[in-house]
């Protein structure tokens, strides 16, 4: 059960944070920023966990939580929009500026927070967390849920929705393919292709927040996401830039990063292999699908490419 708990819980980071790049990417913009996406919408919704006190409505700290951590990837975000979209910044260089930016800034910030309080005002407000985060749990089917799962599976519904069966869907999708086509029949591309990226960073900065409260509790984040937004990107990949091939390609990348978090609770796995190995084992996968399966991966046409008005 805690293995299927654990593969869940990643899989809901893996889905959200790849259909955010998804969007971005079917618009033409190529978002390696991410990792620093979630980082900054983790450290936005953390703080909500830390600032509500014990005993506040838990519907309010689900709400609060989840659209300040939105708001704030969405911001973080117009980073890559206004470089890439306005400026016509190398991509690949900018969103990794950003990855860069976020963890050092999420770093110095939570240092600043935590020496500014006084030693019993930090036990507190780490009590609120730790209090705070448990409005997300439910029990159903016999294993402890999460309120995050079921926000995943109804964000994968609508992003289905939005790209297929929408009129904005398919703006979308012609502008990340052919953008001087699109321009041709009145679709403002620099519209759409801040769009694509602020989805990006609404579902990136939900995605973060999962990640921190959820899957992994640590404050200090010193390490960032650990590389969650990478592995986004391999799922994305992987997915074909497609919501449904997306959430299967994430449960597969979910179990293999559960087993790096169960694998303590199994003796012939300990025995096996040394515990390096399992944690390891995401990125492992990772290398070997991309590896025999980039060759036939159909990324939009215009990704990358910066769109002039004046090209053919």
């Amino acid at each position: 059960m805690l293995l299927i708990q654990y593969t869940l819980i990643y899989a809901s980071v893996l889905i959200l944070v790849a259909l955010g790049g998804m969007f971005s990417e079917r618009s033409g913009v190529i978002n390696i920023g991410l990792e620093g996406i979630m980082v900054f919408g983790a450290l936005g919704g953390a703080f909500v966990l830390y600032a509500l006190p014990t005993g506040t409505n838990p519907v309010l700290i689900i709400i609060l939580t989840v659209l300040v951590s939105a708001l704030v990837g969405m911001i973080s975000s117009l980073l890559l929009a206004v470089a890439a979209i306005n400026f016509k910044a190398d991509q690949t260089l900018v969103g990794t500026a950003m990855n860069m930016l976020a963890t050092a800034a999420a770093t110095v910030i939570v240092k600043s927070y935590n020496s500014a309080k006084s030693s019993g005002d930090n036990v507190s407000a780490i009590l609120s967390y730790i209090e705070n985060r448990k409005c997300f749990i439910f029990r159903a089917f016999g294993m402890e849920l999460n309120f995050y799962m079921v926000l995943t599976i109804v964000l994968l519904a609508v992003s289905f929705v939005i790209l297929y069966k929408t009129r904005f869907g398919m703006h979308l999708q012609a502008c990340g393919e052919h953008p001087q086509a699109a321009a041709s029949v009145g679709i403002n591309v620099f519209k759409m292709r801040y769009s694509g990226v602020l989805i990006s960073g609404f579902l990136g900065g939900i995605g973060g927040i999962i990640y921190i409260s959820a899957s992994n509790s640590q404050w200090d984040f010193i390490y960032g996401v650990a590389g969650a937004g990478f592995l986004a990107l391999a799922v994305m990949i992987f997915g074909q830039w497609k919501p449904l091939r997306i959430a299967a390609s994430a449960m597969l990348f979910g179990f293999f990063r559960a087993i790096a978090d169960a694998y303590m609770g199994w003796d012939f796995l300990v025995k096996l292999v040394p515990g390096e190995f399992y944690k390891m084992l995401p990125y492992i996968i990772s290398l070997m699908v991309l590896a025999f399966t980039s060759k036939s991966s159909k990324a939009p046409k215009a990704e990358g490419i910066p769109y002039d008005i004046g090209a053919r």
